[in-house]
C-alpha cells in the first residue's frame, strides 16, 4: 500500500500525517490526522462517529459533535507523556468515519447503530465512539453484550441517564442505561456513575438507579474524597470485568465544556477528568464513547479540545492494553 500523504510510521503501524511536512491546520481532519480505515489492511482501534441527536431533551446539536471533535484533534501528537506511551505505534489506530443513521426515527437509528458497531468489532477491533447524544450508548452496549456478555459501565456524566421515558419515548439520551439494564446487557454488581450533580425530578430517581445496578460517585464526592479517593472507590467497584466507559462531556464543569446540551454547575475540571481516566489502565477496557458535544454552544473549541484529549487518553489506554 502506498501512502498518499507523508505519515509517521513505526514498524508496521501507519500513524499520523507528519506535522513536520504538512502543517496541522492543513489536510483532511480525520481524528488526530490518523489514516482512514480503508487505508490500512487491519486495525486494532477505530475511532467512529455517530452524528445523531434526535434523542436530546433540551439543546440539540450533538449531531455535529463528531466533526467538531475531529477538527479539534489536529493538535494531538504521537507521544503521550502522562501515560509514557506512543499509542499510534503500539496499535494500528484508524478513523472509521461515521455510522450514518436515520435522523427522524430513533428506533431505526438504534438498529443502524447496532449493525454498524457489530460490523466494526467483528474482527476484534476496539471502538472509541464520538457522539452524538447519549442515546447511542444503548445500541453500542447491545452489540458489545453479544461479544462479552454482561458489561460493566463506568458512566461519567452530570446526569443519571436511567430515567424511564420522555414524553412517552423509551429511547432518548436520558434513558439508555435503564434500557440496557432492563435488557440484561449490564453487570448489575459493578456499574457506576461518576460526576453526578444537579437537581433531579424526585428522590426515587436515585433509588431506581440503584435497583438498575449503579453506584453513584457524585461531583461533591470529588471534594471530600479527592481524585485518589474517587479512583480507589471506582476501581474497587469494577474489578477485572469487561468495562465500557461512557463519557457525557457535561461531566465537566461548563467552564471546561460549555459546548453541550444540558450543562450543570459544579462539575469536574479537565485535569481531574484526565487523572481519573489515566487510572483506568488497571481495568479491562473493551470500548468507550464521548457524547453530547454541541459545537454551536462551544467557545474557542474549548469543549472540542476537551473531548479530543479525552479520546486520546482512552486510545492510549486501549493501545497499552493490547501489548
Amino acid at each position: 500500500m502506498t501512502n498518499q500523504v507523508p505519515r509517521t510510521n513505526s514498524g508496521d503501524k501507519i500513524g499520523q500525517v507528519d506535522a513536520t511536512v504538512v502543517p496541522r491546520f492543513a489536510g483532511v481532519a480525520t481524528f488526530a490526522r490518523l489514516p482512514r480505515i480503508d487505508e490500512v489492511d487491519k486495525a486494532d482501534i477505530a475511532v467512529v462517529g455517530i452524528p445523531f441527536d434526535a434523542g436530546t431533551s433540551y439543546r440539540p446539536g450533538a449531531r455535529f459533535g463528531p466533526s467538531h471533535i475531529r477538527e479539534s484533534s489536529r493538535l494531538l501528537r504521537p507521544y503521550n507523556p502522562a501515560q509514557d506511551a506512543s499509542p499510534f505505534a503500539l496499535a494500528q489506530v484508524v478513523d472509521a468515519g461515521d455510522i450514518a443513521v436515520n435522523p427522524f426515527n430513533i428506533e431505526q437509528a438504534v438498529d443502524q447503530i447496532e449493525a454498524g458497531v457489530d460490523e466494526l468489532i467483528a474482527d476484534g477491533k476496539r471502538l472509541v465512539t464520538l457522539g452524538g447524544d447519549h442515546t447511542i450508548a444503548y445500541p453500542i452496549l447491545k452489540s458489545l453484550h453479544k461479544k462479552h456478555g454482561p458489561v460493566t459501565v463506568i458512566h461519567f456524566d452530570a446526569h443519571l441517564d436511567t430515567w424511564d421515558t420522555y414524553f412517552g419515548a423509551p429511547l432518548t439520551h436520558g434513558t439508555p442505561f435503564r434500557r440496557a439494564s432492563e435488557a440484561g446487557y449490564l453487570d448489575l454488581e459493578s456499574c457506576l456513575h461518576v460526576g453526578i450533580r444537579g437537581p433531579l425530578y424526585a428522590s426515587t430517581d436515585l433509588s431506581d438507579d440503584q435497583r438498575l445496578g449503579f453506584e453513584v460517585i457524585t461531583s461533591v464526592d470529588m471534594d471530600t474524597l479527592g481524585v485518589a479517593g474517587v479512583i480507589a472507590k471506582m476501581l474497587k467497584r469494577v474489578g477485572n470485568k469487561p468495562v465500557y466507559v461512557s463519557i457525557d462531556v457535561d461531566v465537566l464543569d461548563p467552564a471546561f465544556a460549555p459546548g453541550t446540551g444540558t450543562p450543570e454547575m459544579g462539575g469536574l475540571s479537565s485535569r481531574e477528568m484526565l487523572a481519573i481516566l489515566r487510572a483506568l489502565g488497571a481495568v479491562n477496557l473493551i470500548g468507550a464513547d464521548i457524547v453530547e458535544v454541541s459545537p454551536q454552544y462551544d467557545s474557542a473549541q474549548i469543549t472540542g479540545f476537551a473531548a479530543a484529549h479525552i479520546a486520546y487518553e482512552l486510545i492510549t489506554l486501549m493501545a497499552k492494553g493490547l501489548k
